[in-house]
């Protein structure tokens, strides 16, 4: 999409304010119990409803993206972020704020859908991705260092989501605009290295591609289902202070940044299935140990390690669902089908915690976890085992305007695309 040698710095930004909600979950539940007149279950399930209209907006754009246009769509993503969660930040009347919360999780997904497709354009898309981690990572502890110190109530982290987005719009205008869809080309064709030609209106490798959602809806759902209580085990079970907590969080993500520069230094040398694999059975073990603390130092150390590992682990998943097809049509499904998982997380942790403790709800998420670690493997081992379909058109492109190098790219990225 980019010049080849250039960073899309946009799409960085772009995947730092879309992923930003789900990284300040358990700041925004435990604040919505405690600042408005709802329950800790209540609470949960505003989170989910969140993430749920996010995961909805990216199953509604995976196809939409080029039609439609990238810079539309990121404005439009970063218009109802600031509209849904400042217009949620500065009222307490809870209907407002849940409709808020919702318009906010719509415009959070489509800027992820938007940069999970570029992501998915580039050349290296591992390595974009981890410099995305990096950045939310980076933001979100820094704000879960301040947003303590500014005082009780739910705003607060619902306004630096706003923000974020408001501080990414300038450079939208380096995003590409509407651009002609594949179907457009009507001899444009993949052929894989095998030889069988497919229609490229079709969604490759697909019985890859819906095992990968599948797996990665439970695997969210178990991460989150944690992340949305983490702050209640640590207020309630550790018996630690909303600073402590903070400062826990902000040095797990910190771990979290390590674990970022470390995948993106591994880069492909172990490939995709052993990190993806071994790393989600060391995440279960982790959720475990959080689960079950009493403590500072058992609920620092299973959230730091666990930290440490999940960017990492998911840095290679993305880079996976990229590898499934170019044009990043199940980068944006498997994204969203995270998001469902995601949504369902804080409602399902609440639920388990109220049904059987945190201690057992953290032992059955790590049960889950480790069956998903096996279908993940499998589909990293498969598909690092299979080339990508190399594309032929038998047409010449349409011209299309473009206003810098990453328009030039994304425009003729229907005309030639190869395996990466």
């Amino acid at each position: 999409m980019f010049a080849p040698r250039s960073m899309p710095w946009p799409l960085v930004a772009l995947f730092t304010a879309g992923y930003l909600a789900p990284y300040l979950l358990p700041t925004t539940v435990g604040r919505l119990d405690a600042g408005l007149p709802l329950s800790a279950t209540q609470a949960g399930a505003t989170g989910s409803a969140l993430l749920l209209s996010s995961a909805a907006a990216g199953f509604l754009l995976a196809s939409r993206i080029e039609r439609i246009g990238a810079r539309t769509l990121a404005r439009l993503g970063l218009m109802l972020a600031v509209l849904g969660y400042g217009g949620a930040a500065l009222t307490g009347f809870v209907p407002a704020v849940v409709a808020g919360a919702l318009v906010g999780g719509f415009g959070s997904g489509t800027v992820t859908a938007v940069a999970a497709g570029g992501i998915a354009a580039q050349r290296d898309p591992h390595r974009v991705t981890t410099l995305g981690l990096l950045g939310v990572s980076a933001l979100a502890g820094a704000l879960y260092l301040t947003i303590p110190h500014l005082g009780p109530g739910h705003g607060q982290p619902l306004a630096a989501i706003a923000l974020t987005a408001l501080a990414v719009w300038p450079l939208t205008g380096r995003l590409p605009g509407r651009t002609a869809p594949a179907r457009a080309l009507p001899h444009a064709r993949a052929r894989s290295r095998g030889g069988t030609p497919v229609e490229r209106g079709r969604l490759p490798r697909l019985r890859a591609g819906l095992v990968l959602a599948a797996a990665m809806m439970c695997w969210s759902l178990a991460q989150n289902s944690l992340w949305g209580v983490s702050g209640r085990i640590g207020l309630g079970q550790a018996h630690l202070t909303e600073v402590t907590v903070g400062a826990v969080f902000a040095l797990a993500l910190g771990a979290g940044l390590v674990g970022v520069v470390g995948a993106g230094a591994l880069g492909p040398r172990l490939g995709r299935a052993l990190p993806i694999g071994a790393g989600t059975a060391l995440i279960a073990g982790c959720i475990a140990l959080s689960a079950s603390a009493t403590d500072l130092p058992a609920f620092a150390a299973g959230e730091i390690a666990w930290n440490l590992l999940y960017p990492v682990v998911l840095s290679y998943v993305i880079g996976l669902a990229a590898s499934l097809d170019p044009r990043g049509r199940w980068a944006v499904l498997v994204g969203s089908a995270s998001s469902l998982g995601t949504a369902a997380g804080p409602l399902t942790g609440s639920a388990l915690a109220a049904w059987a403790g945190f201690p057992v709800m953290g032992e059955v998420l790590a049960v889950g976890l480790l069956g998903v670690a096996v279908p993940l493997a499998v589909v990293a081992l498969r598909a690092g085992r299979r080339p990508l379909p190399v594309v032929e058109v038998a047409m010449e492109t349409p011209a299309v305007p473009a206003q810098n190098a990453y328009d030039t790219a994304y425009a003729n990225s229907y005309a030639s695309t190869s395996a990466r």
